[in-house]
């Protein structure tokens, strides 16, 4: 029997939120972005969705950026307090269910067709093989699956926060200037957009690594958020940034390399899969020989790393999909048919 799902990717920057039939997730019956920073909690941001006069839904599943316990969560960079069954109170649905931002896409990652992905490295993905899911956006998630007997199951992980390892003497640098002023520094804080391009931007100008423009600096000093413009920056075609350039090539060093990091840690040979929202906005630096140079310095292990495939999730509801997905096979489940990925 068809019945409506609400679904959400919630995030530190934009909350998604749509109603799909449990038998077309791929095709939403209504949907639409919110910046998150403009509402005090998902709960609002719901109610104005839902508030147009739409279909109710029965059920809801929403992607949450941040850790999930016991039904709950923080937003990793967002004042909200996510609680599942403080929701389902007070929607009156069914049933509402929270998973990871990342474990929703890995959740997607199987439903992907070819023209959702774009494929860096053919490679050579091995059968059943493990899968390895990081998206920079506005912080770094990650997550991965493991075959388990029929199918994948995706799991979650905050691999982002875990201490960043310097792969070259400019990186090296880097991180003596971040430890400067805090006391740990993680894969995040150099590698996503909130913090990760800022962060080396602002070191590569405080080296005099290459001249900053007037022009750049007055954009930055009047933007809120100088990550878009340091990328537009880069990547003009006629006039582009050397100092944005370069910011942007250590980036995709580092995604590169921890990419290979999630790789061995998981021995993900079933492919590297990169989601959120830089990766298709930089396709054309994740292209040259950075990035898969830094996946594949793995000492003895370059061989196996050159033969990971690695594709950039194009589709940006993949966080959606994976929701409304992950939501079906819980019904499934329930219904005793575990229908597996």
């Amino acid at each position: 029997m068809e019945e409506l799902c609400l679904v959400g990717d919630v995030g530190g920057t934009k909350t998604t939120l749509a109603l799909v039939s449990t038998l077309r997730p791929r095709a939403p019956v209504a949907q639409a972005t919110y910046p998150s920073q403009e509402h005090a909690s998902l709960a609002s941001v719901i109610h104005k969705f839902l508030g147009a006069g739409l279909h109710r839904p029965t059920s809801a599943c929403f992607a949450v950026a941040g850790p999930i316990f016991e039904g709950r969560s923080q937003v990793t960079n967002l004042d909200w307090a996510i609680d599942a069954a403080e929701l389902q109170e007070a929607l009156q649905l069914d049933k509402v269910l929270l998973l990871n931002d990342l474990e929703a896409i890995a959740w997607a990652v199987p439903q992907l067709q070819g023209q959702d992905l774009f494929a860096l490295s053919a490679g050579n993905a091995r059968p059943q093989g493990a899968i390895a899911v990081l998206a920079p956006g506005t912080g770094l998630g990650e997550a991965f699956l493991i075959w388990e007997g029929s199918h994948y199951v995706a799991h979650a992980c905050e691999g982002g926060h875990r201490s960043f390892a310097p792969s070259d003497p400019l990186q090296l640098g880097l991180l003596q200037h971040l430890l400067q002023e805090h006391h740990h520094v993680s894969y995040e804080r150099v590698c996503s957009g909130a913090l990760g391009i800022p962060n080396i931007y602002a070191y590569l100008r405080s080296i005099d690594h290459a001249p900053e423009p007037h022009w750049l600096a007055q954009q930055l000093a009047l933007g809120e958020d100088a990550t878009p413009i340091i990328v537009r920056a880069s990547l003009d075609e006629k006039n582009p940034c050397a100092l944005c350039r370069q910011t942007l090539n250590v980036f995709v060093s580092i995604l590169g390399s921890e990419a290979g990091n999630m790789v061995l840690s998981y021995l993900a040979t079933g492919g590297v899969y990169l989601a959120g929202g830089i990766p298709p906005k930089i396709l054309p630096l994740l292209q040259g020989d950075s990035f898969m140079r830094a996946l594949c310095n793995k000492g003895r292990f370059s061989t196996l790393m050159a033969s990971i495939p690695v594709y950039v999730v194009l589709n940006p509801d993949a966080g959606l999909l994976g929701a409304a997905h992950f939501s079906w096979l819980q019904e499934q489940r329930e219904q005793g048919d575990d229908g597996g990925c």
